[in-house]
């Protein structure tokens, strides 16, 4: 008698949230929380830094971008391990290197060494990111996968919105090291934490023969041991079912089109997400609002834009691309709006709190689709591919608006040109709302397993 195969998708998709779900989604929140904190401090010790070191605000350009830049290779190399060796893996390791770094960090004398640290802080953050999507994906069902994800991810603004307040309270009496002492020991912390606590995914395991045991210690964990078979054959539905990694799936079939589009998405988003995030403390005391203030006015940002995710991560689920569309068409007259001469206070906070609410839900309607579409095989250095693009535009942001700023552009106008490429942005997305549309939407209608774009022809 032939061993029987068990679909895993299927097991998967058919689970209630429960309370394995919850313990998977609670570690890699931990991972995003200090994650955002350890991204955003370099924001709110930055006026700091000018008036310590003497600093002009153009020269804080590269600081910003320095982790940021470090997604060049942090989310590909982290990627490829995942791929590898496994999610777990490469989320503990890409932990531990933000954190060792940032903790290191406090010992900078000069610009040029908080540069050079902030960079390798950065291969860290970089790469734990995504791999925490790629493993709660693998483990959510089909239904509610895109709201588990965005769930998760919001960690990130959370822990982006907390250096505000610490930097009004603690900055004036301590120093701007604080901010990197409380960053690079949490992730240190955690690191420990989720050697014992985090679990594999079980698709990945699923296509490692040699990790079988694991496998099944893992079902059981999430309520689907059962009585399986000894010589059960577990797959994945819908997939080629490739234990080997190669680039080629991630252009297979409508990836071919997807991925481009997709990536352009990514790029305009974070390059006008972190423009605003890096360089708004800044531009608000030179346009004479405190700085008490102005830093609440980023804070207002990251929790806008958590507003923003929540609020799409259902109509996600059902409709796909939709509501990210809908979103970008509302980012352009928001973003191109801040500036206005002769707005409020008031006025200046309610933009930013609205311009968080759309580019930062855009970027996780972003991240809920790039853990979607690829295979399991290359779902790590997919969603790292995504994420290594949208750095490209996370490290542009923050070096045009220097030069604009070093140039002396009027406010109004600087905002104006960072609405332009969402323009952009809007016309690619609904290249991909289409695309999406036609295999994965149309697939959960027919309650099928999810299926891989690339074997859609």
């Amino acid at each position: 008698m032939a061993a029987p195969t068990i679909d895993l998708s299927r097991l998967i998709d058919g689970q209630k949230f429960n309370r394995f779900h919850l313990w998977v989604i609670f570690w890699c929140f931990l991972v995003q929380f200090a994650d955002g904190f350890d991204i955003n401090a370099a924001a709110y010790i930055a006026p700091a830094l000018v008036k310590e070191w003497h600093l002009s605000r153009a020269q804080l350009g590269p600081l910003f971008s320095a982790g940021l830049s470090a997604g060049f290779f942090g989310p590909l190399f982290f990627g490829f391990l995942a791929d590898r060796y496994g999610r777990r893996l490469s989320i503990i390791a890409g932990t531990f290197v933000f954190g060792i770094f940032t903790v290191v960090s406090v010992l900078s004398t000069s610009l040029w060494q908080l540069i050079v640290l902030r960079f390798l802080a950065g291969l860290g953050m970089s790469g734990a990111l995504p791999m925490t999507v790629a493993l709660v994906n693998e483990f959510a069902p089909r239904r509610i996968r895109a709201t588990l994800v965005i769930i998760m991810f919001s960690g990130s603004t959370f822990g982006g919105g907390v250096p505000g307040p610490f930097a009004s309270w603690l900055v004036p009496t301590h120093g701007w090291q604080i901010l990197f002492w409380i960053g690079g020991l949490m992730p240190l912390v955690l690191t420990v934490l989720l050697v014992f606590a985090l679990p594999e995914s079980v698709k990945f395991l699923t296509l490692r023969s040699t990790r079988r045991e694991e496998l099944l210690r893992t079902l059981g964990r999430m309520g689907l041991g059962g009585s399986f078979a000894p010589d059960s054959h577990f797959v994945i539905g819908g997939e080629a079912n490739r234990g080997r990694f190669s680039l080629r799936p991630l252009f297979e079939g409508r990836l071919a089109v997807l991925t481009p589009f997709l990536w352009l998405c990514f790029a305009i988003t974070t390059m006008s997400f972190y423009f605003i995030n890096s360089w708004m403390p800044t531009i608000l005391t030179g346009n004479g609002i405190p700085l008490e203030r102005a830093v609440y006015a980023t804070t207002l940002f990251s929790f806008g834009g958590t507003l923003g995710a929540w609020a799409i991560m259902r109509p996600f689920d059902r409709y796909g691309f939709i509501p990210v569309t809908i979103l970008y068409i509302c980012a352009i007259p928001i973003v191109a709006s801040i500036g206005l001469p002769g707005l409020s206070e008031a006025g200046v906070m309610a933009m930013v709190a609205a311009a968080g609410f759309c580019l930062l839900g855009l970027n996780f309607g972003n991240i809920a689709g790039a853990g979607n579409i690829y295979p399991t095989e290359v779902r790590g250095f997919g969603v790292g591919s995504a994420f290594f693009i949208g750095r490209v535009g996370s490290v542009i942001g923050p070096l045009v608006g220097g030069l604009l700023i070093a140039r002396q552009v009027a406010t109004e106008h600087i905002f104006f040109l960072f609405a332009v490429p969402i323009v952009v942005a809007a016309l690619a997305s609904m290249v991909v709302l289409r695309l999406y549309w036609r295999q994965y939407q149309r697939a959960s209608r027919e309650e099928a397993p999810v299926t891989a774009f690339a074997n859609a022809k």
